[in-house]
């Protein structure tokens, strides 16, 4: 959805009119709800990755603020980074590196037919990838609360 249509005016008026007529935790499930709404106009598919990372760092959030564990806490943290960064770099690198490795093997007079995914990238990955990852590690250190 870009910002300068018609769609955009409307969906921003009614998620206001919604948002300000609401207070407290619903107001705050609305801002989700609109935030993934609004992700997901660019492209549907991307609402996977985006979702499985919010539910999975708020699920190792909620794990770390339960446990005083020091190995589990370390455990869940070190889950909730090489997802968000696995996916990252997934997403961010795959092909690049499937087209390196295919140019260096042609260099050294190797054929390869190596398979590239062209995956479009997920529009602000790397943004929201570091969000998700500084809460956890806040978390983590316990500079806030889940």
């Amino acid at each position: 959805m870009v910002f300068t249509t018609p769609q955009f005016v409307v969906f921003f008026a009614l998620f206001f009119g919604v948002y300000f007529a609401l207070a407290g935790r619903p107001r705050k499930w609305w801002l989700l709800a609109g935030s993934y709404a609004f992700y997901g106009s660019w492209n549907a598919a991307f609402l996977l990755l985006i979702l499985g990372s919010t539910l999975l760092d708020f699920w190792v959030g909620g794990a770390l603020g339960r446990t005083e564990d020091a190995a589990r806490r370390k455990r869940l943290v070190t889950i909730s980074v090489v997802a968000n960064l696995g996916a990252l770099g997934f997403f961010k690198y795959f092909d690049f590196f499937v087209e390196s490795a295919a140019a260096g093997l042609a260099a050294l007079g190797v054929e390869a037919d190596l398979p590239t995914l062209r995956i479009l990238l997920p529009v602000g990955i790397s943004f929201y990838t570091f969000q998700t990852m500084s809460y956890t590690l806040d978390i983590y250190r316990r500079q806030i609360e889940p």
